[in-house]
């Protein structure tokens, strides 16, 4: 998937918050400390499938793209991830801290936002297979409250094309960040606020990115497996696949493992409502450094949840997204229809499924975003290519989501 300059990112508008995919972009200015980590790549015959990555994997080159993309943008930190048949890549950029001494490290954990929704969704998915729910089961069987839901599917909640408002996009959730960043959010809350809304369109009769949907779905798990998100989580995906450095906060927990990186945003969550971007005039100070972005690490991530208070590293970002578009984790028949069950999204070359996305013409996986943190990881099931960034500061000075945005240029770099 080429970059390309000032597409809008799907969830990239602050309307939503956490993000769910994006198309990529553009750049700004200016630099930190940076360190790099490369295993270098064999040589490899030259029977690459059509559209794939011409071996050998260029590690310099990449590397080099990828340090003065993250200078370009104002990142105080981010990390690369890039795996082949040929070889591996990674590297780091920058610092945890903004002005900070401690050089980013591969080991880091950071809040990966909306890739949370990848566990929901493959949990609702493993029931689905198990005979405990069916993808066209009305909503209301599990939440009666839920305005409509006897019309509603569940299906609708994964793809997004339950027209449920999105809670992330109301004032008062912005405000309430701003001024009480330490609060516990509890769900019901959050699919009180959403529901309480009028929904943007009739079930299935259109596509919106909304958050409402898979907080739903997390407390529907709940409701089947009797147990909490996170316990359904760790015995379904962390403990099988050995991702020990991966967890789900419980909702009063606002830490993270070390080590980790901090998280920058510039101005707050309501100045960004309605757009990403700065204005011009902030716009100009951050990229003359008089404007620097705000701390967001300790944030209370609650107000995620199931739609996006994830934790993890880059490895084992890494080791998810293969198993989750290689196959791993659901029986062939439902992963297949997962891959190809997709919905039009408003951002050309990119589709939704259930909570999985195709990002241009290789890639499946998806993206991530909290106040501070972006990250892309994407899975190439053909070339068997895996892709994950992640950067310390979302969104970007321009308004771009900074990751997806690496990722792009860097695939287009591997395939052109």
């Amino acid at each position: 998937m080429s970059a390309a300059t000032g597409h809008r990112s799907l969830s990239r508008s602050r309307r939503v918050r956490i993000i769910g995919l994006t198309a990529a972009l553009a750049f700004a200015v200016t630099m930190t400390a940076c360190t790099s980590s490369t295993r270098s790549a064999s040589t490899a015959s030259s029977s690459a499938v059509p559209g794939a990555p011409h071996p050998p994997l260029d590690s310099a080159a990449i590397t080099t793209q990828f340090k003065q993309l993250a200078k370009s943008m104002m990142i105080p930190g981010a990390a690369m991830l890039i795996r082949t048949p040929d070889g591996e890549v990674t590297a780091t950029y920058g610092t945890t801290e903004l002005g900070g001494s401690t050089p980013v490290s591969l080991d880091d954990h950071v809040r990966v936002g909306s890739n949370t929704k990848t566990w929901t969704a493959t949990a609702i998915l493993q029931l689905v297979q198990e005979g405990k729910i069916a993808l066209n089961d009305p909503v209301s069987r599990y939440r009666p409250d839920v305005p409509n839901g006897a019309n509603i599917t569940i299906k609708e909640l994964l793809n997004m094309t339950s027209g449920l408002f999105n809670y992330t996009e109301t004032y008062q959730m912005n405000q309430d960040m701003d001024l009480k960043p330490q609060t516990a959010w509890n769900p019901e809350q959050l699919v009180a606020m959403g529901t309480g809304l009028p929904p943007y369109f009739a079930p299935g009769k259109g596509w919106h990115y909304s958050n409402t949907n898979y907080i739903l779905l997390g407390l529907i798990a709940e409701k089947i497996e009797n147990k909490p998100l996170q316990q359904i989580f760790e015995e379904r995906f962390f403990t099988p696949l050995g991702l020990k450095n991966t967890s789900f906060p419980a909702i009063e927990d606002a830490t993270i493992p070390a080590p980790y990186s901090n998280g920058y945003m510039y101005t707050d969550n309501v100045q960004t409502l309605a757009t990403s971007k700065l204005p011009a005039d902030l716009l100009a100070q951050a990229q003359a450094g008089t404007l620097l972005p705000n701390d967001q690490t300790n944030t209370n991530p609650s107000w995620a949840w199931a739609a996006g208070s994830g934790i993890s590293t880059i490895e084992d970002l890494a080791t998810w997204v293969k198993a989750l578009v290689g196959g791993n984790l659901l029986k062939p028949d439902l992963q297949q229809q997962r891959l190809q069950d997709l919905v039009k999204t408003p951002i050309p070359d990119v589709a939704y499924g259930m909570g999985l996305g195709k990002l241009g013409p290789h890639f499946y996986g998806h993206t991530g975003e909290l106040p501070g943190y972006n990250s892309y990881m994407g899975y190439d099931p053909v070339s068997k290519v895996t892709v994950v960034i992640w950067s310390n500061l979302a969104p970007g000075a321009d308004g771009l989501a900074l990751a997806h945005t690496i990722a792009n240029d860097l695939i287009a770099k591997m395939y052109s």
